[in-house]
């Protein structure tokens, strides 16, 4: 029996006419599914395309290389635009910016030992089947070659049956690797990932939550600073998004003298807002307040930055804290940011740029600020997850 595909999910599945879910179909194929559950495609859509990588059929890393760009580009608008409707708003979008292959700076991959050496790569969809990607077209070349050091690494710090994730991000020094494994980090292993760190030119090798050591610091460039990143700290996940979406928050901010970026990371965006405006940054994690204040103080040509450490989750600014201000950054987690909208829409702030990886929440969010008196000027959709379902987008928001 044959399936029509009448539209995606938002996790890029095809749902068929009669709601049965089949990945990596497209709306309006004809469709029929194997014994093992895959799907046959008997009626392709026209914008269905060969995939770019060979490892698609069996990584579960990417879940759309079987879409046009143009495709893919209008349909995560659309997830976007359905999340704002659904609050009664229709706003004006910017260009879409998608950025290239082979860009991505930071992963996360798997690790297991073999019979002759180990084997690193990406799960299969929905499987803890690991996945060997030697030709990734999602990772930065430079990554990419590194995956024969991972796997050396993975022989010396996964165990027989075990997986060892590595967290591993690119960096103007070299790799930067995060390991996480149960094994025990003994002096003699500390001696022996000292000597590994060495032989490959890492910048710099975590094991767990202890930093091993470091060759040469791992430095993130962030407007007139360079920031050294607490290891496995959040960093965007390609340049050239945070290039898009950092000219966003530099264009919505305009000439505002005095600035609050909540959820600020490690500067992201109050780093080069200090060229032009004296910023407050607020981020959960001293750690990276910390390294953010480091690259401040090595910087040139910069007004002062204030960081402070604060759960926003659970203490929010307050509006007496916020009316200081000209205007707001603002990048929160999956989650949105509920207590803090609340505080901004009763605060006198008249500006606020809203980054968010979640077309839901960042609806609700925008909806509060809306109703509060804010006008949605507009909203960009930045797609630094190439060929997967995740999106994230940027929006202005003003009142008088």
């Amino acid at each position: 029996m044959s399936l029509i595909i009448e539209s995606l999910t938002h996790l890029g599945a095809g749902r068929a006419n009669d709601g049965t879910l089949v990945p990596r179909t497209l709306p309006g194929e004809e469709v029929a599914l194997r014994p093992d559950g895959t799907p046959q495609i008997l009626t392709p859509s026209a914008q269905r395309v060969a995939a770019p990588c060979r490892h698609f059929k069996t990584c579960g890393g990417c879940a759309l290389q079987h879409a046009a760009d143009d495709f893919v580009a209008e349909w995560k608008q659309t997830v976007v635009a359905r999340a704002l409707l659904a609050h009664g708003l229709e706003p004006e979008f910017r260009p879409m910016h998608t950025s290239p292959a082979q860009s991505r700076r930071r992963a996360k991959f798997s690790g297991r030992r073999t019979k002759s050496g180990a084997m690193v790569g990406f799960h299969a969809r929905a499987s803890d089947v690991l996945v060997a990607v030697p030709d990734c077209q999602l990772v930065t070349p430079g990554m990419l070659a590194g995956i024969p050091m991972l796997e050396a690494l993975t022989v010396i710090s996964a165990s027989r049956r075990g997986e060892v994730a590595l967290t591993v991000t690119d960096s103007a020094a070299g790799l930067d690797v995060l390991v996480q494994t149960d094994q025990r980090l003994t002096d003699q292993l500390r001696i022996e990932l000292a000597g590994f760190a060495q032989q490959h030119k890492l910048s710099r090798l975590t094991w767990v939550d202890e930093t091993v050591v470091t060759l040469r610091d791992p430095v993130q460039v962030f407007g007139p600073a360079t920031v050294t990143p607490p290891p496995g700290a959040f960093l965007q996940a390609t340049e050239d998004g945070e290039a898009t979406l950092r000219s966003g928050v530099m264009d919505i901010v305009g000439n505002a003298s005095r600035v609050v970026d909540l959820f600020a990371g490690c500067g992201t965006f109050s780093l080069p807002l200090t060229r032009t405006a004296e910023v407050t940054a607020v981020e959960g994690e001293a750690a990276m307040i910390a390294a953010m204040d480091r690259g401040w103080r090595s910087a040139k040509g910069v007004k002062r930055l204030t960081g402070i450490t604060r759960d926003l989750f659970r203490r929010p600014l307050e509006p007496d804290e916020l009316n200081r201000f000209d205007a707001a950054v603002i990048d929160p987690p999956r989650a949105g940011a509920a207590a803090q909208v609340a505080t901004i829409s009763v605060s006198t702030i008249k500006t606020v740029a809203m980054v968010s990886c979640n077309p839901v929440t960042f609806g609700r969010d925008v909806a509060a600020l809306v109703e509060a008196g804010f006008t949605l000027n507009w909203v960009q959709v930045v797609d630094q997850f190439r060929w997967s379902p995740h999106v994230e987008m940027i929006a202005s928001l003003t009142r008088a």
